[in-house]
């Protein structure tokens, strides 16, 4: 609140100080770099659920066309199948009928509080008052906090798979979870961290060609999820193998981007990947993956989902 003077007096003098005093502070502050905020992350973990659902509220009661396009950012993504401008893409498109429907039942953010991670169910009725869903399935959606502190969604892919036999599990974080602390590194260029990624997918694609079993145990976060078309997310090591190809098959992917937080602690990637068998492709598709950098300084995947192409018509 600015407060006035009565008397004129009294404003010259304070700003002939503050004329005087001018130098000097901007000197002291030359001198010493300001410090990043500090983040609650907590607050922050908090405020992306809370978006999440709202989007999922929105979708409710204003379309799904008009949901996602109120919570996309300009630059986010849609696999369609492979990625598009969401935003454009959606803007071609009419309002799709019946109700789309979903909740988080995982959630992540950075420590810099500008990169989120939201995972769990979804479901669609062709009509809203359906008493039973045509489609149900799993999405993965990466959040971006914006210059005016809202989240918007900068990626945004899902697979379907079979009703479910059993209700959802709870929402649940990250098992490092933690706030902030003044030592954390917030304000980190991010473009050290995705040539990293960039570099880490090429290796890490290379050992696949090898063992994707393997591979993937190797740089798989121990709570790491694999969303695959068809089947009900893998969480563990096991259910994780399941869902990975035989040696005598091949995956490999070539990534095509990568984006970081400014504490360089969690990423995504996404590119295009092949199955081959024998020699031959059996499977062509996109991929996204999101990666975190534990405290040691390594980074480990935490969700990964492949989006195939649609197989290739037979020709008669």
């Amino acid at each position: 609140v600015m407060k006035h003077s009565s008397l004129l007096s009294g404003a010259l003098a304070c700003a002939l100080l503050c004329c005087a005093a001018a130098p000097f502070v901007a000197r002291a502050r030359a001198g010493r770099r300001e410090r990043p905020k500090r983040v609650d992350r907590a607050a922050e973990l908090q405020s992306v659920v809370r978006t999440e659902r709202a989007f999922a509220r929105a979708a409710s009661e204003r379309g799904t066309r008009a949901a996602f396009l109120a919570f996309i950012a300009d630059d986010g993504l849609l696999f369609r199948p492979g990625p598009v401008n969401g935003r454009e893409f959606l803007s071609a498109q009419p309002e799709r009928d019946g109700l789309l429907a979903w909740e988080p039942t995982f959630a992540d953010v950075s420590r810099a509080g500008d990169l989120g991670l939201t995972t769990g169910p979804w479901e669609f009725r062709a009509k809203k008052d359906d008493e039973r869903a045509a489609a149900h399935g799993q999405f993965m959606t990466v959040w971006g906090k914006q210059r005016d502190g809202a989240w918007k969604f900068l990626l945004d892919v899902g697979v379907s798979h079979p009703a479910p036999a059993a209700a959802s599990p709870s929402l649940s974080y990250a098992s490092d979870f933690r706030q902030n602390t003044a030592r954390d590194k917030l304000d980190l260029d991010p473009s050290e961290f995705e040539r990293a990624l960039l570099k880490l997918e090429r290796e890490f694609s290379r050992a696949s060609a090898s063992d994707a079993a393997a591979a993937f145990e190797v740089y798989a976060d121990p709570e790491a999820r694999l969303l695959r078309e068809g089947h009900f997310p893998a969480a563990t090591r096991d259910s994780r193998r399941k869902l990975l190809p035989p040696r005598e098959q091949t995956l490999t992917w070539e990534p095509a981007a990568a984006r970081a937080a400014r504490s360089g602690d969690l990423g995504y990637t996404y590119g295009t990947y092949e199955l081959k068998s024998s020699g031959a492709v059996t499977e062509r598709g996109h991929y996204a993956r999101v990666w975190k950098r534990n405290r040691e300084g390594r980074w480990r995947f935490v969700i990964d989902v492949l989006n195939p192409l649609p197989p290739p018509r037979a020709s008669n």
